[in-house]
């Protein structure tokens, strides 16, 4: 390729890159573009100037080239001019500054992406069993459990009384689970529980003849001052000789306790009889009230008792 041939090629982009500097200069001298581009009249003259600029600084420049640049400043041709606000604007915005805000999204995607996998992958499905769990134990467990315990107190009960006890537990029992009402339900099995260990229980009551423990003792009640009430005290000895603790109701304010030794109202009769039996040498000889055999639901006597005891005195 010739020389001749390459500069050629090459001055339009040298002629191209002067222009652009020409357009430059007209910038950074912008008085100089407001005095002179007042006319068209005075365009040569602007083009004289620029000469005489670009010829001090010792670059000969073409008026051809000086006037592509006067012109392509008019045209705003090299002259970057920003979009319009727009949607693509924002998006391309966004992307260009993608390094500054994408680790905190990743960051945040990625806790939500756990959290919503533990919810749907672990926790609900865990709360769905529970659930099903629990309508399976109000539905078939518990009735299976109260069904259970009905015959077994059916079996070892020998009185009645346990029977007909059990039969309103257990209807009690199955219409709440039937109904949805757990509490309900469970009550009864507690309930259920509790008359199969009392048919279960084997013990006696002993009449209390410790020294300076009292044996008994009278009281006036409250709603008859006129009238005495005598009390004999007991305590539960299973056939280990180890005292219980029993659930008693205090007559006197209707409240269940549980207790290990109470007191229980007996005729004036029995209660002379328990004040000689202690006097004569400080302590109870026939101390034996009563005992609890297996089968039954409260104590055979062995002395004449009246209904009611007190927990405290």
């Amino acid at each position: 390729m010739s020389a001749t041939t390459a500069k050629a090629e090459t001055a339009p982009l040298d002629d191209v890159m002067m222009a652009m500097d020409v357009v430059d200069t007209l910038r950074h001298r912008q008085d100089l573009v407001e005095r002179e581009l007042d006319a068209t009249t005075r365009e040569q003259r602007l083009i004289d100037k620029l000469r005489d600029i670009y010829h001090n600084q010792g670059i000969e420049v073409p008026d051809s080239v000086i006037r592509e640049g006067v012109k392509a400043l008019d045209e705003s041709r090299f002259t970057y001019t920003p979009p319009k606000p727009s949607f693509g604007r924002t998006l391309a915005g966004i992307y260009v500054s993608r390094k500054r805000w994408g680790p905190a999204v990743i960051a945040l995607l990625l806790v939500l992406v756990v959290g919503f996998g533990g919810y749907f992958l672990a926790w609900q499905p865990y709360q769905n069993a529970q659930r099903e769990n629990a309508r399976i134990e109000l539905s078939e467990g518990l009735p299976a459990k109260m069904d259970a315990l009905y015959q077994t107190i059916f079996e070892e009960t020998k009185v009645q009384e346990a029977v007909t006890e059990a039969d309103a537990l257990i209807a009690r029992g199955k219409t709440a689970a039937e109904e949805g009402n757990r509490a309900g339900a469970e009550k009864a099995v507690t309930d259920l529980t509790a008359l199969r260990d009392q048919l279960r229980q084997e013990y006696q009551l002993r009449i209390v003849s410790r020294p300076n423990e009292r044996s008994g003792f009278w009281t006036f009640p409250e709603i008859n001052t006129a009238a005495t009430n005598y009390y004999v005290v007991v305590e539960p000895m299973d056939p280990d000789g180890k005292v219980l603790t029993l659930p008693v109701t205090n007559e006197e304010n209707g409240e269940v306790e549980q207790v290990k030794k109470w007191g229980v109202r007996v005729p004036e009769t029995t209660y002379r009889v328990v004040e000689a039996d202690k006097r004569d040498d400080g302590i109870v000889q026939s101390s034996l009230l009563g005992f609890k055999e297996f089968g039954y639901l409260r104590p055979r006597y062995m002395m004449p008792v009246l209904d009611g005891a007190v927990t405290r005195w």
